[in-house]
């Protein structure tokens, strides 16, 4: 008699359980200014995998930017997944060596939370200068600082920043604020973000 194992079988009906997945960060920094890479990692990085939270007393990177206390908090409620984050007191500096201004925030935060099929986000933003902030922040704010090279940007920064895969897959990721340098090319290049979250209901990362 013929033996069959029921395991060599694969079962086709049989889906894998959906695990959706989030993480969130008090911020970043990934730039290069006259030619000297400066690269912080996510500061207080939680996950809904853990950590679970996380907390960072701040620091500086030079005249380029300076982060105040910050912190991170993620977790998972039945099959949804919530991750937010925190700062206080951030400084980006690294404008002034070109002529722009000093852009600080005082007080930030950002969360994402996924539900049955997708996920949504929501920001606040808190006492703002160097730049013009509007007091209703629309979604995807961009602000373009001007005096670079050629009459290009110096910068430009956005504000409840969302950014969603093409096509659509239920995913998201936001950021209070997003500054990116010379965006056209110069001195410098780079992105600083203040508050990210990243949520997934189907469980990619």
């Amino acid at each position: 008699m013929l033996a069959v194992s029921a395991l060599a079988v694969p079962l086709f009906g049989a889906a894998a359980p959906v695990t959706s997945t989030g993480w969130a960060s008090a911020g970043s920094v990934d730039v290069t200014v006259d030619n000297e890479h400066i690269v912080t990692g996510e500061l207080a990085k939680c996950s809904v995998d853990g950590p679970l939270s996380a907390r960072t007393q701040g620091g500086a990177t030079g005249d380029v930017a300076a982060f105040g206390l910050g912190e991170s908090g993620c977790g998972r409620s039945g099959a949804a997944s919530i991750a937010q984050a925190s700062g206080h007191r951030f400084t980006a500096g690294v404008l002034k060596r070109y002529g722009g201004p000093v852009i600080t925030v005082r007080t930030y935060s950002v969360k994402c939370a996924t539900y049955e099929t997708g996920s949504g986000g929501e920001v606040t933003i808190g006492a703002v200068e160097g730049i013009d902030v509007p007091e209703q922040i629309p979604p995807n704010h961009r602000i373009v600082i001007p005096g670079g090279p050629a009459g290009t940007a110096l910068a430009t920064v956005v504000l409840n920043e969302t950014v969603t895969p093409q096509p659509p897959d239920g995913s998201m990721v936001t950021h209070a604020v997003h500054i990116e340098l010379f965006p056209q090319g110069g001195p410098a290049s780079g992105d600083i973000y203040l508050g990210t979250a990243s949520c997934d209901p189907f469980g990619k990362k």
